[in-house]
This record gives C-alpha cells, sequence and structure tokens, in this order.
C-alpha cells in the first residue's frame, strides 16, 4: 500500500540521496567510498522512488533504460585504464594525474574516471535487475 507519507518522502529523498552518492563517488579517491558505494546508494534512491511511486513513474523520472548505463560505465572505466598507454606510454591503469587543484573536486585523475564508470556499471545493473524483479511479480 503506498502511503501519502511515504510518496511525499521519496519526492524529497530523491534528489538528496543522489547528491550524498555523489558526494560518496567523488570522497572515494581519499577517504571510504567510491564509484561502488555511490552507485548502490544512487540505485537505492530510485528503488524507494519506485516502491513509493510505481515502476512507471520512476521510468518516466529517469528518462533512459537504465541497460544503457552498463555499457556505457565500462567504457568510461575502460577508457580510463587505456588512458596512460594511449597518451603517457605507461602500463594499462596507471594513474594519471592533472596539475592543478580544483576546488570541488580536488586533483583530477584517471582514478576518479574510473570510478564514475564503475559507478554507472552499479546503478545501471541494480536497477536493472530490481526493475525486471518488480516487472514480473
Amino acid at each position: 500500500m503506498k502511503t501519502l507519507i511515504l510518496r511525499t518522502a521519496s519526492n524529497y529523498l530523491l534528489p538528496v540521496l543522489l547528491l550524498f552518492s555523489i558526494f560518496i563517488l567523488l570522497r572515494g579517491h581519499y577517504l571510504p567510498g567510491g564509484g561502488f558505494v555511490g552507485g548502490l546508494i544512487a540505485a537505492i534512491a530510485f528503488v524507494l522512488h519506485s516502491f513509493a511511486n510505481g515502476l512507471k513513474n520512476t521510468k518516466e523520472l529517469l528518462k533512459i533504460h537504465p541497460g544503457f548505463l552498463m555499457p556505457t560505465g565500462l567504457a568510461v572505466s575502460f577508457l580510463s585504464g587505456m588512458a596512460p598507454v594511449l597518451f603517457a606510454d605507461m602500463p594499462f591503469m596507471t594513474g594519471l594525474w592533472m596539475h592543478g587543484h580544483i576546488p570541488v573536486l580536488g586533483s583530477i585523475g584517471s582514478a576518479m574516471f574510473f570510478d564514475i564508470g564503475v559507478y554507472l556499471v552499479v546503478v545501471g545493473v541494480t536497477l536493472t535487475i530490481i526493475f525486471t524483479i518488480t516487472e514480473s511479480a
């Protein structure tokens, strides 16, 4: 049974949880967190929204199929691993770091793009599995 309280709370929690998931994603280079945990938090936000508002409303909110996030994330992660091979004549998955410091992000490097790819894969896999189970039930 979908209560008014759950629907209202999920509408406020969705953007808060998504912002928190991005915070965890960006924090993961220096402290615990990263793409996997951030992706799980983002997926939980959409699952909570689907429980409260229905799967159809959540899919309309997403705009793209979550299955599209999986190959996109794999491509981003793979390209971040190939960047040292292509641009610096270094081994696969060697960390490359940009000179300088960006105020919110800190030092930008290939590890951040790898984490972004993992984030997209985790969101895509988790939502695809949960949405498929929900549709078949």
